[in-house]
């Protein structure tokens, strides 16, 4: 990292650190660092300090070095472990009595059941908010590394030697302190420079981590925060710590601070601090909350990116950390309009080829206590997404700047040329409400659909098919608009042969009964399904007015198995005539179904409120068993998959 440098005029220099000429020895540069003159010629002291601080870079960018490199082949491990790991295939054949697990998928299992058991719960949700252990445990690893290594080969000593040269003639016998603070601080600021680039990597849509491992890219949000933070701690300790030195330990003073301020390098360090408090104010949840979403997100892109360009010129030594840092910015938002152009690029009504919005048709489901809620349905021509996907609408009547994810409730099978997207959404402020509006203006034409265009974005999220083997139990647990989460995947199932071994619910919470209108076409395709014996269990939690609920709603909720449905018609009408004022007891759902299934291990597909979904987190993992999974019990291997796009 350090080597002799053979233009020495075009190498990077930082006043204050060494001030002996440089013909008085060999320049030698190190890698992301300013030169050094070899052989030292100053005092005793000042010369054991510039070994500190170059030392402390040379081993400080050597830590660096490991993390990028441990991160990188976690990630190696992680891709081609997943093509081997990989559960069995959708596509097998059906057999009534599969072969048991061999011993390394089986202790794969297990390990995998175990880690749910411990690490599924949340964690403390006064600091971490509704996170799993697991990802606070990573987040842990990788700050217990930064913290170690922030500290470690920094030699803690201080060291009082003569003040600058330039300014002994004026004060004669002045002296000055110098101390380990000052390679801490440069140690601190590299990391700061190091994570950077990875902070944007958690934070891409277009993710070569969700690539890599097949996460969706919104689990990555949460590392993303807390990377944040991090990094504004250690800018702040950067910043703090050298303005120790040169406006307190450097003599005298205040000629040294003053000289030290106005350099170029500086005023890029201060406006660098400036613009990364000035992001993280704004991405706490009370500014939010009091700007909007679309503010924040906007903001933060703009900021962030003047934030990298004021860290290259604050330090273009590290200028290696800030470009990559850049280029995946640049290559996220590029794919993203890639991406649209791709979907949307097609024939026009004039038989050209050109970008051809869809005219999506709207439905509005009136409810003034809670929030109307929307339904748009359109056809595109386009490949079909996976179940489990979702799309970033931009409703261009309302705003070509913003779009929203959205899960598409239909199932995505091409037909004649085009797949069916179905939409809802509850309408709050901004953009949904908007739309909203529209849907309830009177029609143009008297019987003809309101329609707005769509331009869509994606598909995006995880592959739900992917783990759905023939002999996997299926539970579906959804709040509200989060049925349009799990209902592709049970459109699916519906869709596939039938096993007389496997079972498929569905618990569904709604606020009011006529709430089951929004997907009545999907749920009439479900109790069709008679082989598949899907359970649809619906609780109304709250109704508007004051109408008791009959005395048999009180008791029980309605399960209504498909084989038992005389017509779609009849098995709808029951669920809607019967319901139960309260939210379903998860705690009594999740055991009850495992405990019931006649063999096979467990998914659990979630959507809803944030309180459901961390009591779904805490029942799973007890339900989980790596002991009983190794001994070939395989009902106690249960997987929770949610929806991790909870609002703040």
């Amino acid at each position: 990292m350090a080597f002799v440098a053979s233009q020495a005029p075009s190498l990077e220099r930082r006043q204050g650190y060494q001030s002996q000429n440089i013909s008085q020895g060999t320049v030698i540069d190190y890698w992301g660092f300013a030169v050094r003159v070899w052989p030292c010629t100053n005092d005793v002291g000042t010369c054991e300090y510039f070994e500190q601080i170059y030392g402390g870079h040379e081993r400080g960018i050597l830590y660096v070095g490991v993390m990028w490199s441990i991160v990188g082949a976690l990630l190696l491990i992680w891709a081609v472990g997943r093509h081997f790991w990989s559960p069995h295939r959708v596509s097998e054949v059906l057999v009534k009595k599969p072969a048991s697990a061999g011993g390394l998928r089986r202790l794969g299992n297990a390990i995998a059941s175990t880690t749910r058991h411990y690490l599924l719960p949340d964690s403390v949700r006064l600091i971490f908010g509704r996170t799993s252990r697991l990802q606070v445990v990573v987040l842990g690893i990788l700050f217990a590394y930064v913290c170690i290594f922030s500290f470690v080969g920094i030699g803690y000593k201080q060291w009082t030697t003569p003040a600058s040269k330039a300014y002994l003639t004026d004060y004669p016998g002045l002296t000055q302190k110098r101390s380990w603070l000052g390679p801490w601080s440069d140690r601190i600021g590299t990391f700061a420079y190091a994570l950077t680039p990875f902070s944007i990597m958690l934070a891409s849509r277009e993710s070569i981590l969700s690539l890599l491992t097949g996460i969706p890219y919104q689990s990555f949000n949460f590392l993303h925060r807390w990377l944040g933070w991090i990094i504004l701690i250690q800018a702040i300790a950067h910043t703090l710590g050298w303005t120790i030195i040169e406006a307190i330990f450097y003599q005298p003073q205040p000629q040294v601070a003053e000289k030290w301020i106005k350099q170029e390098y500086m005023v890029w360090g201060c406006v660098a601090i400036l613009l990364i408090c000035i992001m993280a104010i704004l991405a706490t949840p009370w500014a939010i909350r009091a700007t909007g979403y679309e503010f924040f997100r906007k903001a933060h892109y703009v900021l962030a990116m003047l934030y990298i360009g004021a860290c290259w010129g604050h330090w273009k030594p590290l200028k290696v950390f800030m470009v990559p840092g850049l280029c995946i910015w640049l290559v996220d938002r590029g794919a993203r309009l890639i991406r649209s152009f791709l979907i949307h690029y097609s024939y026009l009504p004039d038989g050209s080829m050109g970008f051809q919005t869809s005219n999506a048709e709207m439905s509005l489901f009136r409810d003034e206590e809670h929030g109307d809620v929307v339904r748009l349905d359109y056809t595109h021509a386009h490949n079909p997404w996976k179940p489990g996907q979702h799309f970033y609408l931009c409703f261009t009547k309302a705003s070509i700047w913003q779009s929203h994810p959205f899960t598409p409730l239909s199932l995505p099978v091409e037909k004649d040329g085009v797949v069916q997207h179905s939409y809802i959404f509850r309408a709050k402020k901004g953009e949904t409400a908007k739309i909203a509006k529209m849907a309830a203006a009177p029609p143009p034409e008297a019987g003809a659909p309101l329609t707005t265009p769509v331009v869509m974005q994606g598909p995006y999220g995880e592959d739900h098919t992917e783990i759905l083997s023939p002999d996997v139990n299926v539970l579906c647990v959804a709040g509200g608009t989060g049925i349009t989460y799990v209902l592709p995947t049970l459109l699916w199932l519906a869709g596939q042969p039938a096993n007389p071994d496997r079972r498929i619910a569905l618990v569904w919470s709604v606020r009011r009964r006529q709430d089951v209108e929004w997907v009545r076409k999907e749920l009439d395709i479900l109790t069709l399904a008679k082989k598949h014996k899907i359970s649809i269990t619906i609780h109304v939690t709250r109704e508007a007015g004051s109408e008791p609920l009959s005395a048999i709603a009180a008791e029980k909720s309605v399960d209504v198995p498909a084989s038992s449905a005389a017509s779609s018609s009849s098995g709808m009408d029951s669920v809607m005539d019967v319901a139960r004022r309260e939210h379903p007891d998860l705690s009594a759902v999740v055991p009850a179904f495992v405990g019931d299934n006649i063999r096979g291990r467990t998914v659990v597909f979630a959507s809803g409120p944030g309180g459901m979904i961390t009591d779904l987190r805490r029942f799973v993992s007890a339900a989980n068993s790596g002991s009983k999974v190794w001994k070939g019990d395989e009902s106690a291997d249960v997987q929770l998959i949610c929806d991790n796009r909870l609002e703040w």
